[in-house]
Formats: structure tokens, sequence, C-alpha cells
């Protein structure tokens, strides 16, 4: 059967949450929006592309860092309004230079750092 972005379930401002998670690992890298548009060009060119809700625009990840995600698997939720990239991810997935944007974490009642920025 083949694949049409078009049955995905998007929001109102037509977006899906898409997370990316390292293939190998398991390690959940990051999460983004996508839009019809962007799973289609994520499918046909193999390199991740999500919708900057900011700039409005495409954003093909690493574009301008060098820190390029490669789909390997596109995987979406029983109710079609998720997405799970499963990616190989070269440097550090998160603006912050951190392998992943989830460096920090709830631990005993405080918000702390749990992933230094890659050198």
């Amino acid at each position: 059967m083949a694949f049409d972005p078009a049955s995905l379930t998007f929001d109102a401002r037509g977006l899906i949450p898409a997370v990316a998670q390292d293939h190998a690992t398991g390690e959940v890298l990051m999460m983004a929006w996508m839009n019809a548009e962007a799973v289609a060009r994520t499918i046909e060119t193999g390199r991740v592309t999500y919708w900057s809700r900011s700039r409005q625009a495409f954003w093909v990840k690493g574009e301008s860092s060098g820190h390029v995600q490669r789909l390997i698997e596109l995987r979406i939720d029983c109710d079609r309004d998720c997405l799970l990239l499963l990616i190989e991810q070269e440097g550090p997935a998160c603006h912050t230079n951190r392998r992943s944007c989830f460096y920090t974490a709830l631990r005993e009642g405080e918000e702390r750092i749990v992933l230094d920025p890659m050198v």
C-alpha cells in the first residue's frame, strides 16, 4: 500500500508532531513539527525536513549546522496524529550543541541539567 501524507491527522495549523529518535540507541533526540510537504520531502530525500513555526519555512535538519538527520524509518502512531522518526544523527541534535534537546530532568523536585554540550 502506497503511503499518502494526507492520510495523517494534522492539527488546525496543518502540523503534526514528530519525535526524532536515534535508530541504534533508542535515545530520544528532539521533537519538532512537520506539515504534509515536510513529510513528503523527508520520505523523498531521506533527509529529515521539518516546518519551522517561527520562520514559517521548511527546515532541513543540518542544512546550516552540518548536524544532519538521515531517516532510517518513519513510524505513525495509532491515531495517525504523531510521527516517530528513527534517524541517524550526525553530531548534536539540539541547537544548544547537546546530543538531545531533552537535557534537563526533574530530580528530587529540582530541575537539573543532565547533558552537557558536545565539544
